[in-house]
């Protein structure tokens, strides 16, 4: 039999093959199983001068990312152990529910990646309602006047300084939360989470992504009319800059509202953020943390963005474009990827406890040339990308 003929096995030779990609994947998996009785049930936030992780203080915006790089573990492997520490970790996952103060527009990084990933890859009908009371508590915070999802909340009523910084802001992060509505419409067919998700979406594409296709880290409407005020930053050098994490973002949520809803509009906006990165970044091996930083700023790079970045490309590549579009999304992700190994990577370096160096948290903070739990977590699913994975919890 012709097997590059015959049409059933035609696609075995498009899938890649990337030795170094897969090797460190590999190492990947080895550093997470070796970790689990150290890291226990606490969820990583950020890794101290030794490589060592510093843990959440209770529930966090990043408590998902752990939880998420067990459950990919778990499905490349078939492993019990990744699977039983993952489910071991539900609890805290419920207390969110249980508390409105702490939710925000981040359900999606902690749902997606815990109760989604759960009902996905187990069927654990438990997990699939509370991922689908996340989207609920997400669906909530929507802002009709504005056509936005508001980001952060005020704390305790008296709480004026916080509430009137985050009354009527939205911001680039949330594009990555936007899964977890299209995921309970296919859940349920209920059009609310759509729709909603598909207007977020457009008021980004509108207010968040400059003409230059640059883009703004936050935005801020007027919290009673929704009338467009200015785009602003908060982990970014500086106003009128390009923040590097939140391009990267941009460029993956719009690649996964495009493959979510094959909207052509989403797609073209994926496309912009995605040249203007790739002009932006040059020939660097990892991405700085803010594109526009003056000479007198350190510029620290960031590993995070360049894992968000990798993993959004190959999640464009793999869309129904044109080949030679494809190839070139993928070659960028490449570089990238190839830069961390280069520059980044952890996985060879005895007593690390993560898997990449030299992320920014929020370099204006002070909180740069570190560890990140979600930059490991995109680093694990740009390597499943780059060597032909497509089924992930997004």
């Amino acid at each position: 039999m012709n097997r590059v003929a015959d049409s059933y096995f035609a696609k075995e030779s498009d899938v890649p093959t990337n030795e170094a990609h897969q090797a460190a994947l590999i190492r990947c998996i080895e550093r997470l199983d070796r970790q689990m009785p150290t890291v226990g049930l606490r969820n990583p936030k950020i890794g101290n001068a030794a490589n060592r992780w510093i843990y959440c203080n209770g529930p966090d915006w990043v408590m998902g990312f752990q939880t998420g790089q067990l459950w990919l573990a778990y499905q490349m492997t078939g492993s019990s152990a990744f699977k039983n520490a993952a489910k071991a970790r539900r609890p805290e996952f419920e207390q969110v529910l249980r508390d409105r103060r702490l939710r925000d527009h981040d359900l999606g990084f902690q749902f997606s990646l815990s109760s989604v990933a759960e009902w996905l890859l187990t069927g654990d009908k438990s997990a699939r309602s509370m991922g689908l009371a996340a989207a609920d508590a997400l669906l909530a915070r929507f802002r009709p006047e504005g056509g936005y999802i508001q980001a952060w909340s005020a704390q305790g009523t008296h709480d004026r300084e916080k509430a009137a910084f985050a009354n009527g802001r939205m911001i680039a992060d949330t594009m990555q939360n936007l899964a977890l509505l299209f995921w309970a419409h296919r859940e349920t067919a209920i059009e609310d989470y759509r729709d909603v998700a598909q207007i977020h979406a457009a008021t980004a594409a509108s207010c968040l992504v400059r003409d230059d296709d640059t883009s703004f880290h936050t935005f801020v409407f007027d919290p009673s009319t929704g009338e467009p005020i200015r785009g602003e930053t908060h982990q970014g050098y500086a106003n009128s800059s390009c923040w590097a994490r939140g391009q990267a973002w941009l460029m993956h949520g719009f690649a996964q509202c495009y493959a979510a809803t094959e909207d052509p509009a989403h797609l073209e906006v994926a496309r912009r953020l995605s040249a203007k990165a790739e002009a932006l970044v040059g020939s660097a091996a990892v991405p700085v943390w803010d594109f526009n930083l003056p000479d007198t700023e350190t510029p620290y790079i960031d590993s995070s963005a360049g894992a968000v970045m990798a993993a959004g490309l190959y999640l464009l590549a793999d869309q129904d474009i044109p080949a030679e579009e494809a190839q070139r999304w993928r070659a960028f992700a490449d570089r990238l990827i190839d830069g961390l190994l280069s520059t980044c990577d952890l996985t060879k370096s005895e007593g690390a406890q993560g898997l990449l160096a030299h992320g920014a948290a929020h370099v204006p903070a002070g909180r740069c040339d570190t560890m990140l739990p979600y930059g490991d977590y995109y680093f694990m699913e740009a390597l499943m990308r780059s060597v032909g994975h497509t089924q992930f919890f997004w």
